[in-house]
């Protein structure tokens, strides 16, 4: 039995293998070759900080929610007039709360932006679906190998203490939704001393060695020869006997992560989504950064600008996050996209509860160079029901990085915009 489970998990790991390093190979072979998957730096508007106000505290009472009680969708997203400079600054001024409960709202100028017609682009017809999260086929991996568990790029996704899954964006921010930490209202329980794990490998022993082992065995054969030997004798009958009952246990916990907690010094989010009970959040800015108390040294994602459909290798994003039906493994999984407005991106990837905050990410080919890079492109929002001609329709949901969201991004990052003239 036992060796059956390590063939399928061999075969699994095979499989996963050939798929993770060939998929970004195999796309760009034949026809597409001629194609520019590359990443283009150009210059983005830019987000400038104007006044910060004091603002009450925030209680800290709302549940999680994953689901938006109502949604625009692509074609209800057409029949919307173009936002205008103020509507702009006043979804992108942002909250800031701080670890002492302490919140703060900052309000931003906009510049250098041209301010187009929306173009919201539908490469399919909606298909109706009934609620769920996994469509057909589960096409997700548990990412259990520590070869890959603890090494880039899966060492960047990170677990919220609220339920939620981040990526690493810097050596002391996280990039998440913002529903993981508030609600459109109010912020939600737990947040207030919100932590985050990353990612380390448990010992393979399942935990610590007990001190004072050489101490006891010193002790025994300083006695009677024959009184230390009965000792030994049944202690190695003993450790033998544990060993058979708890080998079955280190077997399940080998390959399972466990989390180095660290507590969150700040949280941004965007008044987009942070709207206080005026009016219902937006969708499009379901996103908050974390600042981290304590930097990590892990290497992290960085930010990139999302291009549109025609622009991704096979048309295909991936992200791991925390599945929560998997108990705390690391589930990686890829799938095209369906569907795209100008800030969402609309896909059917098998995911559950617990992996949306996920970093969406692409794998491109750098200019003038012949190495290819990974860069974060949008945050998986989740599962949500969206307005298609007035007909509820479910798809899971990703909020784009476009080029105003990543100008906001980097200003919390570096404190200001002299680091954020190219993306």
């Amino acid at each position: 039995m036992l060796r059956r489970t390590k063939e399928k998990s061999k075969m699994e790991n095979v499989l996963f293998c050939w798929i993770f390093f060939t998929l970004g190979w195999t796309l760009t072979d034949g026809s597409e070759m001629e194609q520019d998957f590359m990443w283009h730096l150009r210059k983005i508007p830019r987000v400038v900080s104007e006044r910060t106000f004091r603002l009450t505290s925030p209680t800290f009472k709302a549940d999680t929610k994953m689901v938006l009680d109502r949604v625009c969708g692509i074609e209800c997203q057409k029949e919307l007039p173009a936002p205008s400079l103020s509507d702009l600054e006043d979804s992108l001024s942002y909250e800031t709360v701080f670890e002492n409960g302490t919140r703060t709202l900052t309000r931003v100028k906009v510049q250098d932006v041209v301010l187009e017609p929306t173009q919201n682009i539908t490469t399919k017809g909606a298909l109706v679906r009934r609620r769920r999260q996994v469509y057909g086929t589960d096409s997700r991996f548990s990412i259990l190998d520590k070869r890959f568990l603890t090494n880039f790029p899966f060492n960047t996704a990170v677990k919220l203490s609220t339920g939620c899954s981040g990526i690493l964006i810097s050596p002391s921010h996280v990039l998440t939704a913002a529903h993981c930490v508030h609600d459109g209202k109010d912020y939600i329980k737990g947040s207030k001393k919100l932590r985050v794990g990353l990612l380390k490998m448990r010992n393979k022993g399942g935990g610590k060695k007990r001190r004072g082992s050489k101490r006891s065995r010193r002790e025994a054969n300083g006695g009677d020869k024959r009184e230390g030997t009965k000792v030994n004798l049944e202690r190695d009958k003993a450790g033998r006997r544990r060993r058979k009952e708890s080998g079955r246990g280190q077997r399940a916990a080998e390959g399972k992560p466990s989390f180095q907690w660290t507590r969150v010094k700040n949280t941004h989010i965007p008044k987009g989504w942070a709207r206080g009970g005026r009016g219902e959040a937006a969708l499009d800015y379901d996103y908050a950064l974390l600042e981290l108390k304590r930097p990590h040294k892990k290497k992290y994602m960085e930010l990139g600008i999302s291009p549109t459909i025609k622009k991704l290798p096979g048309g295909m994003i991936h992200f791991s996050g925390f599945d929560r039906d998997r108990a705390d493994q690391l589930v990686y999984r890829f799938c095209s996209v369906s569907d795209e407005s100008n800030d969402l991106l609309y896909q059917y990837c098998d995911a559950e509860s617990g992996s949306t905050g996920s970093g969406v990410y692409l794998r491109l080919k750098e200019p003038d160079k012949k190495n290819w890079k990974r860069k974060i492109i949008a945050v998986y929002s989740g599962h949500q029901w969206v307005d298609v001609h007035g007909v509820q329709k479910d798809y899971n949901v990703a909020v784009r990085i476009t080029p105003l969201k990543y100008a906001q991004i980097c200003l919390w990052i570096h404190g200001d915009n002299a680091n954020c003239t190219y993306g």
